[in-house]
Formats: structure tokens, C-alpha cells, sequence
């Protein structure tokens, strides 16, 4: 304090205030600063991570270089091998798309005398007929040439599997008909390889006309092939441009077939077991097939399995390498080549006298020890969960008190445990016979099965409810005449009477999706005891292993599926063992049935393919697939279908759920015609990618294709929950409450469900408050105030599982037919 009572300033410093530079401790922490900073976590010793080290910009484009000129020759010694000295004949197919063409015509000028080629007429596929191989030194090229029977859809895709070009035969007018848009629309869902338009007839055209009619077919096949070259084939000089083309266009790769090995078949002979295990026993109905063909594909080895596309899965027990059937013999071929010794090196027409001294030589037998194994399905004790054993005295009374049981009525899915609980006032003695036939009727409708039958109920008085209004009038078959008696021939009332069912089911489950009606007989609690609410469906956790079916203890899962794909694919794509690519060799597949033999001696081919590890055993797989628009007919969930997966062909019953991202997956009742839906079911395990075909089968025994897709996963922890909605009208409305009924119809029901979450339609939510007297009325609160035309909804889920009713025979299939055609369809064949 200042004289006078003033207060004194304090002292402010100016811009010339001296300021000092902190202490300098050097270029490193304190030990303090250190320990601060790192808050008691501990140093790495060694680097378990590799360093990444950052290229400049030269050196990544320098590799990005390298990388490409690699993948390229790598492309180009692929194609130039096929066909060549060194690699496998092109196999071609040639499928007429049009009932007036005729598809010989087009193989026989192909091997005309004008070609300067060398036709071996023994060298085709089996029995087939029009069937040869075809070398040409002028393009150093040899050909195999193969026309499948277009009437049989499975040796149509068969045969395209492992073709390396097809040959579509259209009609210079049309193009192609109603069976060749089927057989097209197949191939195209299957994966369809390089291929070529050809059609005949041309030359018989006006000079003036053979353009215009040229460019008309071009503009009506561009729907189907928008950048395909149409090529005439009526002359030696067509021929030629097509066989230059052939061996000269680019080649579409499918990851199902390049990955693995595969075979088509040109010569096989069978050899019965004459005894079993030559100790000269009983013959065992079982054979050696010793098939003859070219590998493609991957190295076959001796120790996988082969899968003969429809008729299952063998093992192997020796290859050999006769001689090249079909060698390249041209001028510089007879020259002596150094290097061309070995026991796996390939002959070719040179080397024959050389190969007739040595004769056919053994390239690899099977090690019994590290060879795959048939086992499909993994081994179940039965009495893996048993603890002790009974004694006799104990199995001595189970048995007395099986004979003096008691058969009582009690609601679906109640265990002997709670059945024994329930009080009945009459009770009735009855024999085994009787008990038996009593457990069968009440078993012979699934729970499944009632819910849809009740969602049914809940949609029939909109689906049917014109027939109430009016009755049917009546026409005496007598009163049919001319037209109408004509018509009326045609149609099936059984398959009419089938197709309306199934229309009312999917009209219902549209309209009221899900719903259906709580039973009046038996209590609701027990009804839909296996289900359980969610109080969100995407977030709620289910445990994916709980309670799991009995058929999940015979299937196998694997930890990580996508790592093993990876690994498996890798590996057999990078491996250099067994017998090359375009090697000629003779396979022994020992324990196969003369029926295998007996279709390939009746013009059907036989292809093989060599299965990764784990391919045969079973698993739950899914499929992601789509309607096919030629498909109009309500598809339902679990009925039987036949499917075409990569190279498997099977029949099954699925189950459709959505294609979602979430951890649970609502199933579907029905196919959606306007989004993906994925089909699950228990077959054997195929690494993707590989494309799906669905066929159902008709009555009369014909395929129609249904949806198409490819091979999703295999996944058996795959969640799919089935929805059911119970429905609620509110009887009194108050602001935020109101009462409902006809949700339930007793007291017990309502404590029972009180802890569900309820929803409306127009999108209220709540709960149930308390039950209101004992016939089903119940006081529920919502988030707002409910309009009188709302329904009030619950819902209800659990979790589904496919059947097993997997069977890797599919009976081959009768000529198609459109539906609206009355005539059966005729192929000609010369």
C-alpha cells in the first residue's frame, strides 16, 4: 500500500523481457519419460511382424511390369499347349439348338478329305456316335469331336463341363426353338466355355439374299451371344475357318474345372471282381473300370478320389500311360529329338516303334496308407453320452414296464417325462401292435407341416372366398363336344388340382406372410413350445450350438472354411505331382458297379474328375440362388429338387432362407421370385466357386429348370429361424392400452408369452400387462394409441434344419417339353 492510499502495480515485463532456452538433455528420453509413456507395457524383443518395405515409384511399376509379362505367358503357354504336341486334343462339342438342323452334317463336313487332316475314326468317345479325332499338321492341331445326344439334358452338360468349345448348330430362319432356349439357358447358368455359331443352308440362298438373311440371324441371336461371329458352314472352305478359329480363340476359364483335374473318357473296359479279395469267395457284384482319356485340367494324382458324374465316388489304384493314340506327325517330327526318354515322358508318333518294345507302362500306383478315403460320414457312437450302464435287473424292469405301458393322448412334442405328469380321467390297456400303429398316426405330421397347414387356414378365407359366393355349375362329361372335349384331353385333373393347392399356399403366405392361428384343443404353450421370442431379431444372440439335430453328429464342419478353401484350392493348382496336363493314361478304379460300364457302352459320357481333399465326406451347404424367369410355379420350402453343383449331380430337400449379412437368417416358405434366397442342404462338401443348376422334376418324369446360382458356403453353424406370427385384434382401445383377444383363449397362455414384445401392423409396439378373465382377453400397453383396423401381432422363432434325404442317383430324364405344347418334342438324329 502507497502514501495516500493508493494501491502500487505490479510489474509487467515488456518485449524485451530475457527469455532462456530449456535445458538441453540430449537426443534421447529419460528413462522417467520413457516409463510414462509406455504406462507399463514392455518392449518387444523380436519383430514377429515383417517389415514392409516401402517401394519407390520406379520399382512398383517395375513389378506391377513383371507381374503382368508373367501372368501372360502364363496365359499364352496355356493356350498354345491345348491342342499342340504337348498338351491334351481340343475337345469340341457340337450341339444342335434346333429340331430342323441336323447336327451330323456339320461333323461330317468337318472331317472332309479337303482339310489335308488325318481322321482317326476309333479315337472318338466310346460308342458315341459321330465321334472321331481329327489331326491337321498344317495348323499343327489335333481336334477331338463329339456330338452328344441333345435329347438327354445330362449328357448336355456333362459333355460342357469339360469341353474346350462348343458348337451351336442354329437354324438360319429361327435360330433356336423352345428346347434350345432350355438347353441354352442351362448351359449358360452352368458356365458356358469358348463356343461358336454355326448354321447351314446359306448356299442355297439367292446370291442377293445370303447377306440380308445372314444379318437377320446375327440381329436375332444377340440376345443370347452379343459379340459372336456367325459362321457358315457349307463348304471344305467354311470348314477350314471354322477349325482356324477354333484353334485360334481366346478360351474362357472356369475356376470349377481348371482347379481340378478331369477326364473324359474315350475308351473303358471293365473287369468283374471274380472273387472278394482273391481268397476266392463270393463275387462281390463290384468291377475294375479301366478308363482311357486325356488329363486337363490339374495333375491327377493316384492317391485322390474320382468322381464319375452320376454315379459317385472311387478310388484309384493305378495309372498307366499307353501310348498317344493320336499324334502330331509332321516333317520336323521325324527328327530325333534329345530329351524325350523317361518312364512319365508322353510318345508321340515318332516313338512308336519304341513304345511297341516297351509296351504300356505303370506311371504310379496307390499307397493303401496315405490314400483318401470313401468315408462320407463321420462315425457316431451311440453311446458317446452314456455315463453307466444298466444292469440286468434294471433292463428286466424297463422291459416289464414297456409291455404293461399305458397309451395316453397327449399334444405334439411332449416328452415321456412331462407326459407323465399330465392327469387323464380314462386311460385304456392296449397291445405293442396297437401302440406302434397309435405312435405312427401321431407322428405322421410334423410340426412343420401343421404350421403351414395353419398358416394356410390363416389365408384361406381370402384365397377361396369367391367360391362362397358362387356355385360351381356343373357340365356333364356328356355335354363336352368338339373343342372343349378336345381340350379337356389335355389336362391332367391330379397336377391341375396339385397346382391349385400350391397357388393357394403361396397367395396366402404373400398376403399373410407367417401367420398363423393359435389352436383352440390344445394349449399354446405347448403347441409352440419349441419357440421363443427375440427382442431383436438382428442383435439378440442364438447360440448356434444348442440343441442340434441327431443328423449333426454324422457331418463334418471345419473351423475356418475360407482358410481351408484357400489352401486346398493353392495347393492343387501349385502342385507338380501325378500325371501332367495332356498326358494319355489309363485309370484303374477298383469297386465300381457294371452299371457305370453300362452306360458308357450305350453312347452316354463318362466324365471323371479328380476330387480335393475333403470333397467326399458330408456337410450342411448353401447355395446362393435365383428364379429362373421361365419359372412361374410356386417353389415351397423342403420339397425334393435336383441339382447340378459343379460337377456333382444329386436330388435333395432344401430350405430356403434369406440372403443376409446377419447372424440369423429368417427362412422362407416359398422361392422369392424378386431376390437371391439361399438354399440349404446336406450334401457333400464342394469348394466354390461352382455354379448351381436346380431342376424340378415333373410327373412325368421331365426336368424343369427352377433357379440358378452357385455355391455359397459350407457352414453348418448357419443360423435359419423359422417365423411364426400369432394375431391379436383389439377389442377395447383406450390412449396408450388396450384390450386384446383372440390371440389366446386360455389364462395360462397369456402368463406364459406375457414376456414377447408385441408389434402391430401399422407399426405400434408393447407388451402384454396382465390377462383379463380366463378365456384369452388381455390388457396390453403400446408405445402410442392404436386405430381400430389394427391387428396386433407377436412373433415367434425357431431354428430349422434340412432334411437328410440326400441321394446322389438321379434317374436321366425325358425329353423336354414346354408346357403349353401339346406335342412331344423330336430330335432328328442320322
Amino acid at each position: 500500500m502507497a502514501a495516500g492510499g493508493e494501491e502500487q502495480q505490479a510489474h509487467r515485463p515488456g518485449v524485451y523481457k530475457q527469455k532462456n532456452k530449456n535445458h538441453k538433455h540430449g537426443k534421447h528420453r529419460t528413462k522417467g519419460e520413457i516409463g510414462r509413456e509406455n504406462k507399463g507395457r514392455v518392449a518387444v524383443v523380436t519383430l514377429s511382424k515383417k517389415q514392409r518395405r516401402e517401394l519407390r515409384k520406379q520399382d512398383r511399376r517395375h513389378k506391377a511390369n513383371q507381374l503382368r509379362r508373367n501372368k501372360k505367358e502364363s496365359v499364352l503357354t496355356e493356350k498354345r499347349k491345348l491342342g499342340s504336341r504337348d498338351g491334351p486334343p481340343h475337345l469340341v462339342a457340337v450341339i444342335a439348338v434346333h429340331a430342323g438342323v441336323n447336327a451330323g452334317a456339320v461333323t461330317k463336313i468337318l472331317k472332309g478329305e479337303g482339310l489335308d487332316g488325318i481322321v482317326y475314326e476309333d479315337q472318338g468317345v466310346g460308342g458315341a456316335e459321330d465321334s472321331y479325332g481329327l489331326v491337321l499338321p498344317r495348323f499343327k492341331q489335333r481336334f477331338t469331336f463329339y456330338r452328344p445326344d441333345t435329347a438327354d439334358l445330362h449328357s448336355v452338360l456333362d459333355v460342357a463341363k469339360i469341353a474346350d468349345s462348343l458348337v451351336f448348330v442354329l437354324d438360319s430362319n429361327e435360330g433356336w426353338d423352345s428346347y434350345g432356349e432350355y438347353i441354352l439357358s442351362c448351359l449358360f447358368a452352368q458356365g458356358l466355355p469358348s463356343h461358336a455359331l454355326v448354321c447351314q443352308g446359306m448356299v442355297d440362298l439367292v446370291v442377293k439374299k445370303r447377306t440380308e438373311s445372314r444379318k437377320a440371324l446375327s440381329r436375332l441371336v444377340e440376345s443370347r451371344f452379343p459379340e459372336a461371329r456367325l459362321f457358315p458352314v457349307d463348304t471344305e472352305q467354311d470348314a477350314t475357318l471354322l477349325l482356324r478359329h477354333l484353334s485360334a480363340q481366346k478360351q474362357r476359364r472356369l475356376a470349377f474345372r481348371s482347379r481340378r483335374s478331369h477326364l473324359l473318357a474315350q475308351k473303358a473296359t471293365y473287369i468283374p471282381n471274380t472273387s472278394q479279395n482273391g481268397t476266392g469267395g463270393p463275387a462281390t457284384g463290384l468291377g475294375t473300370l479301366c478308363v482311357s482319356g486325356y488329363v486337363r485340367g490339374c495333375p491327377l494324382k493316384v492317391n485322390r478320389l474320382v468322381h464319375i458324374t452320376g454315379h459317385g465316388d472311387f478310388q484309384l489304384i493305378q495309372i498307366d500311360a499307353p501310348t498317344d493314340p493320336l499324334p502330331i506327325t509332321t516333317a520336323a517330327s521325324r527328327l530325333p529329338r534329345p530329351g524325350r526318354g523317361g518312364d512319365v515322358d508322353m510318345m508321340d508318333g515318332t516313338d512308336g516303334d519304341k513304345n511297341s518294345d516297351i509296351g504300356i507302362r505303370v506311371l504310379m500306383k496307390a499307397d493303401p496308407e496315405t490314400r483318401e478315403s470313401l468315408q462320407t460320414e463321420a462315425e457316431v457312437d451311440p453311446m458317446d453320452g452314456e455315463q453307466t450302464w444298466p444292469t440286468e435287473a434294471e433292463l428286466e424292469e424297463a422291459e416289464e414296464a414297456r409291455k404293461n405301458r399305458k397309451v395316453m393322448k397327449v399334444p405334439k412334442g411332449t416328452s415321456d417325462y412331462q407326459a407323465t405328469w399330465i392327469n387323464y380321467d380314462v386311460e385304456e390297456d392296449v397291445d405293442d401292435d396297437d401302440v406302434d400303429s397309435c405312435d405312427d398316426d401321431v407322428d405322421e405330421m410334423t410340426e412343420d407341416e401343421m404350421d403351414d397347414n395353419e398358416s394356410q387356414d390363416a389365408g384361406s378365407e381370402c384365397a377361396s372366398g369367391d367360391d362362397g359366393e358362387e356355385e360351381e355349375e356343373e357340365i356333364s362329361s356328356a355335354g363336352r363336344t368338339g373343342a372343349d372335349q378336345k381340350y379337356d384331353e389335355d389336362i391332367d385333373e391330379t397336377e391341375e388340382g396339385e397346382g391349385l393347392r400350391r397357388y393357394r399356399e403361396a397367395r396366402a403366405n404373400e398376403m399373410f406372410p407367417d401367420e398363423v392361428d393359435t389352436p383352440l384343443d390344445v394349449p399354446a404353450k405347448t403347441r409352440f413350445q419349441k419357440y421363443r421370442g427375440l427382442k431383436s431379431f438382428r442383435s439378440s444372440p442364438w447360440d448356434s450350438l444348442e440343441n442340434l439335430p441327431p443328423n449333426y453328429s454324422r457331418i463334418y464342419q471345419f473351423q475356418n472354411f475360407e482358410r481351408m478353401r484357400r489352401r486346398m484350392l493353392a495347393e492343387a493348382t501349385s502342385d507338380e505331382e501325378g500325371a501332367m496336363a495332356g498326358w494319355y493314361v489309363t485309370l484303374h478304379i477298383v469297386d465300381v458297379p457294371p452299371s457305370v460300364m453300362e452306360s458308357f457302352q450305350a453312347g452316354k459320357p463318362l466324365v471323371l474328375v479328380s476330387l480335393l481333399p475333403h470333397e467326399q465326406k458330408m456337410s450342411v451347404m448353401h447355395m446362393s440362388v435365383r428364379q429362373h424367369p421361365s419359372n412361374t410355379e410356386p417353389i415351397k420350402s423342403k420339397e425334393e429338387l435336383v441339382f447340378q453343383c459343379g460337377f456333382r449331380r444329386f436330388r435333395a430337400s432344401v430350405i430356403f432362407s434369406q440372403h443376409t449379412s446377419g447372424d440369423k437368417h429368417k427362412m422362407e416358405r416359398f422361392l422369392r421370385p424378386d431376390a437371391p434366397t439361399v438354399m440349404s442342404v446336406y450334401a457333400p462338401i464342394t469348394f466354390p466357386a461352382a455354379g448351381v443348376l436346380v431342376f424340378k422334376q415333373r410327373d412325368n418324369g421331365m426336368l424343369d429348370l427352377v433357379a440358378t446360382g452357385s455355391l455359397l458356403s459350407c457352414d453348418p453353424r448357419r443360423v435359419m429361424l423359422k417365423r411364426i406370427v400369432l394375431s391379436g385384434h383389439p377389442f377395447k382401445i383406450n390412449r396408450r392400452s388396450a384390450v386384446v383377444r383372440y390371440m389366446f383363449f386360455n389364462r395360462d397362455d397369456i402368463m406364459w408369452f406375457k414376456p414377447v414384445e408385441l408389434r402391430t401392423k401399422w407399426g405400434r409396439r408393447g407388451h402384454i400387462k396382465e390377462a383379463l378373465g380366463t378365456h384369452g382377453h388381455m390388457k396390453c400397453v403400446f408405445d402410442n394409441q392404436l386405430r381400430s383396423q389394427d391387428t396386433v401381432l407377436m412373433n415367434l422363432y425357431k431354428r430349422v434344419y434340412p432334411r437328410w434325404t440326400y441321394d446322389p442317383y438321379v434317374p436321366a430324364p425325358l425329353p423336354w417339353v414346354k408346357r403349353d405344347e401339346p406335342e412331344l418334342y423330336d430330335i432328328e438324329m442320322e
